[in-house]
């Protein structure tokens, strides 16, 4: 019948049909790999796997606007190569500086304000910025194929969680709107908040301090904390999710590791490797643990929602 393929974007091939064999094993009772519905959790990276990651992390987007609206009160940031490098958009040395400044940029620019100051602060960014090559709102560069997967699964008893390095409370203000996924099955980095009382009104004040990374080793811990249920399916697309892929497909009984393979140049990117990270241990592994490899370019007949605009 028309209509009726739940993974239209995704063609027809070896990689569409093992999520669709995988999820009729879990979810037909009297199937020897039938899992209860309460044990049917999915996690999915964020960047590079729901949404792009390029030309660079979209909240380091943000993190760029939200130093140059600062800086004006922040005249001693002249003195600093990392904080001009930003405000100068010198791509190259705020990659050089790795994560640890990385992390120095998202704590200033992050904190020093309540949790309800920042969600506005991201609310209002995400509904204006755009991004430099499509030239579209970021909650439109969303990958279509894994749209209707994150459906698909929901609509056979799984629950969908989003396991990112990015930060957590700037995702929970955008991504049930996005991707159906409530701010609660939302497991990402943090800072540290601080409860106080304000003119007799109780807040959390964001300080400028790490709380938890979520990324790489970081990834299954956060999940064994937040969640409490070993996922049985787990969706990434660099070294970063590896620990996440590996823990969550190593036991007996039905399970699935899928990377999103960014082959793609001309409807979004082509890399394995590039200064937000690299998919090198995790692609290499996937042969061995049987681990889907999705290719951007073969596997979907479409990428955005808005190829389908005229």
């Amino acid at each position: 019948m028309a209509g009726s393929d739940p993974l239209s974007s995704w063609n027809e091939g070896s990689t569409k049909q093992s999520i669709l064999d995988f999820v009729r094993g879990v979810t037909t009772a009297g199937s020897p790999h039938f899992v209860k519905p309460e044990d049917r959790i999915a996690v999915f990276d964020n960047d590079g796997t729901l949404w792009s990651e390029q030309p660079s992390y979209f909240q380091l987007a943000f993190v760029f606007d939200r130093m140059k609206a600062m800086a004006p009160q922040h005249p001693e940031w002249k003195d600093n190569p990392l904080y001009t490098a930003v405000l100068n958009n010198d791509m190259k040395t705020v990659a050089a500086g790795g994560l640890k400044g990385l992390l120095e940029l998202a704590t200033v620019t992050h904190a020093g304000m309540t949790t309800d100051e920042f969600a506005k602060i991201v609310a209002d960014w995400i509904a204006s910025a755009r991004h430099p090559k499509f030239n579209r709102l970021y909650t439109d560069i969303i990958y279509q194929p894994m749209l209707e997967l994150l459906a698909y699964l929901r609509a056979n008893g799984f629950k969908t969680f989003i396991v990112s390095g990015g930060g957590v409370e700037f995702m929970r203000v955008w991504v049930e709107q996005v991707y159906g996924i409530p701010p609660e099955q939302v497991i990402g980095s943090s800072i540290v908040t601080k409860f106080e009382m304000v003119a007799g009104v109780p807040v959390l004040t964001r300080l400028p301090q790490l709380n938890f990374m979520d990324d790489n080793v970081g990834k299954p811990v956060a999940i064994n904390a937040h969640i409490g249920r070993k996922p049985i399916a787990a969706f990434g697309n660099s070294d970063g999710d590896l620990q996440m892929l590996q823990w969550t497909t190593i036991n007996t009984g039905s399970r699935l590791g899928l990377i999103v393979h960014h082959t793609d140049a001309a409807r979004e990117y082509a890399y394995v490797a590039s200064s937000m990270g690299k998919l090198d241990v995790a692609l290499k592994e996937a042969a061995t643990r049987g681990w889907i490899v999705a290719d951007m370019k073969n596997d979907w007949n479409r990428v955005f929602a808005f190829e389908d605009q005229k």
